[in-house]
């Protein structure tokens, strides 16, 4: 089978000179030949701009005229673009030798794979796995995201425990979300409304609803920072995760598992409130609140996305979504390793 030769390398900028500065040489060295590396300017204030005319004039920019955000920002640049793969990569993620190799190879062999991931570890603590992704994502029962490599705040060394391909996943790690075009696009893209957060699941789940398989690449390795927008102890990460898991599991849970988990989901999240009141994280208790209060305002606005993705759903259970509650494992029986669970 020929070689892929249409594949673009897509970084999204917001006035971030000095990751750039930092990153742009990894980016550079590594984007393989059947690749276009493509920086997107979302309308930064500082000189990203023309530092890459200055440094990088042969590296292909697309400059905005205003900061769409993540989410949107991507989708703009996706819908111009005429790769048939695509590459969701942070800004701050370091790249290594040959790191598109195998997922290429692996679109290339499985027409039903629609996306991969690399083993994602810690940039700062390279033979840690990152928290943002590790080796691939699942969800629990009651909608609780976590990783082959990572539960929770429980992060494990990369020790090649993990290094089998796995096509089971139920998302990749927006940090470097390799996809095809096409499955992006039928899927919807990424959610603007969700702001940040949680957005790479919610698309990657409704591609494995429409019959797509998502893959783990485990021989190709990138190195993420991770925080580099909002830093993991403040309450307005918390809120974003509360709200947008909710408005995830209203989006796309079959009718019969929907009222089931939400009922459950409210009394975990009350627990959850409590538990930051008793250590004195009150601004972390009012996100939450704040979290829910907003997903009942602004549920009405995703009831025909819900629709349309129940009418497109031809995967109502994907492997990727486990039967067990990941909080009873972890807390009550000491699980603390994927490969325990």
């Amino acid at each position: 089978m020929e070689r892929l030769r249409r594949v673009a390398v897509v970084v999204l900028n917001w006035n971030g000179r000095r990751l750039l500065e930092q990153f742009m040489p990894s980016w550079v060295a590594f984007t393989p030949a059947e690749a276009e590396l493509i920086i997107v300017d979302n309308g930064s204030s500082d000189d990203s701009v023309a530092y890459l005319q200055s440094h990088y004039p042969d590296v292909r920019c697309i400059a905005f005229d205003q900061n769409y955000g993540f989410a949107l920002g991507y989708n703009r640049a996706i819908e111009m673009l005429e790769h048939s793969v695509i590459v969701l990569l942070n800004s701050d993620v370091a790249l290594t030798a040959g790191w598109l190799d195998e997922p290429l190879a692996l679109l290339e062999h499985s027409s039903d794979i629609s996306a991969v991931q690399p083993k994602i570890r810690a940039y700062r603590s390279p033979e840690m796995f990152e928290y943002a992704g590790a080796a691939g994502g699942y969800l629990d029962v009651y909608g609780y995201p976590f990783c082959r490599g990572r539960i929770f705040d429980t992060l494990e060394a990369d020790r090649g425990q993990y290094d089998e391909v796995a096509t089971d996943l139920l998302w990749s790690s927006g940090a470097c979300l390799i996809i095809r075009r096409e499955a992006y696009l039928q899927a919807g893209g990424l959610d603007a409304r969700f702001f940040a957060h949680q957005e790479e699941i919610d698309l990657c789940w409704r591609v494995v609803a429409r019959g797509g398989r998502i893959a783990l690449a485990p021989h190709s390795i990138v190195y993420h920072v991770g925080g580099a927008s909002l830093a993991a102890e403040h309450p307005r990460k918390t809120y974003l995760n509360f709200r947008n898991n909710l408005l995830m599991l209203y989006k796309n849970l079959p009718e019969a598992r929907l009222e089931a988990v939400l009922r459950v989901r409210i009394l975990l999240d009350c627990l959850a409130l409590l538990v930051f009141l008793l250590r004195g994280q009150v601004r972390h208790a009012r996100a939450v609140w704040q979290a829910h209060r907003d997903y009942r305002t602004m549920r009405p606005d995703f009831e025909a996305d819900r629709r349309e993705n129940l009418a497109q759903t031809k995967v109502p259970n994907p492997e990727g979504i486990k039967t067990f509650s990941l909080l009873r494992r972890y807390y009550l029986s000491g699980q603390k390793h994927y490969s325990q669970l």
